[in-house]
């Protein structure tokens, strides 16, 4: 996470993050270094160093969102749905405080271990160019999903995203033509015709639901010169799950950054990730993951059109929503390369 400056309110927000810890760890706090950290668009991270009474300092983040902001899980649930991730052997930085309240920083908010590493895209993969990891780091991402895949539903944090008893991929179609009829954009041929494209190949519940994360990718990852290190962003984890969908979605184009000619995030080929999670004891559908390669690029092209909706109307103002939009046209381009004959 490469760090920046706060901005305003710098000072307000460390008196806030230290009277949190002071109370979480039971001894006085001080807490100095305060940086924007470069991981997230939608959601606030500070690195901070926090330094308890008489112990040495701890290298920590804070991510707070704002108000306004587009929610999916609670952050106590998302904090929750970390813990029991890394309990099952998935690289998650350990969550040391979640909130709900909105007075002490500002929005609601966790607070969670610094981990070192690249999570900008155009980085990671600069360092998987130097060190040559590409296939070391597709294999340990399969290994954490199968292991994400292996925990029981029922062991999710309550009040998490569930979709109910309707097949994962009946209910995300269902969620997605929602959407696309609130926004207008079934006028567009090309989503139209994807939308047609995934109603007629439409694939059934799948033998084993399981918890998903539904957003690992090349850009919620740090990355090391060893390889994974942690898996960020749980916010639209979901309780019952296609695993298939975790597979699919690191591998479209959107998150290969120019390197096109490498499925997974742009540093490996499919291979390396299909291998360390059958390894893993995940059971791999290559059809099944070609329909959600589908379903996930329409997805993106109508959540980049709702992030600039969103910017637009004055509900989340922030450029990084704003230039969204521009990349609705790219996703209808990749929509059409997926399922032409």
């Amino acid at each position: 996470m490469t760090p920046g400056p706060v901005g305003a309110g710098g000072a307000d927000l460390a008196e806030g993050l230290a009277k949190v810890l002071s109370e979480t760890w039971g001894t006085e706090v001080e807490v100095a270094n305060l940086a924007a950290s470069s991981a997230g668009a939608r959601r606030r991270n500070v690195a901070f160093d926090a330094t308890p009474s008489g112990l040495p300092a701890a290298k920590l983040v804070v991510t707070v969102v704002p108000r306004g902001a587009l929610g999916l899980n609670s952050v106590t649930a998302e904090a929750q749905m970390r813990r029991t991730a890394r309990d099952h052997g998935v690289p998650v930085p350990e969550v040391i405080v979640a909130s709900e309240d909105e007075s002490t920083l500002g929005g609601p908010f966790f607070i969670s271990e610094r981990v070192a590493g690249e999570t900008v895209p155009r980085r990671v993969l600069r360092l998987v160019q130097q060190t040559g990891i590409g296939e070391l780091l597709a294999g340990q991402l399969g290994t954490a999903l199968a292991r994400l895949h292996y925990i029981d539903p029922a062991d999710a944090p309550d009040g998490m995203i569930d979709p109910g008893s309707r097949p994962p991929s009946e209910a995300a179609l269902g969620d997605l033509e929602t959407s696309m009829r609130d926004l207008g954009l079934l006028a567009r041929p090309a989503l139209a015709l994807g939308m047609k494209w995934l109603e007629r190949r439409l694939p059934g519940t799948p033998e084993r639901l399981s918890v998903v994360h539904t957003d690992v990718r090349n850009g919620n990852l740090i990355v090391g010169a060893d390889g994974l290190r942690a898996v960020l962003d749980w916010e639209g984890a979901r309780r019952h799950g296609d695993p298939m969908e975790d597979l699919a979605w690191p591998a479209l184009r959107m998150w290969r950054f120019r390197e096109d000619h490498l499925e997974v995030g742009g540093f490996a080929a499919r291979e390396p990730l299909v291998d360390s999670y059958r390894a893993a004891g995940g059971d791999f559908d290559e059809e099944r993951m070609e329909w959600w390669k589908v379903l996930g690029t329409l997805r993106w092209a109508v959540g980049l059109h709702a992030q600039a909706a969103a910017h637009l109307s004055g509900t989340f103002p922030s450029i990084v929503m704003a230039a969204s939009g521009r990349r609705v046209a790219e996703m209808e381009w990749d929509l059409l390369m997926l399922i032409r004959p």
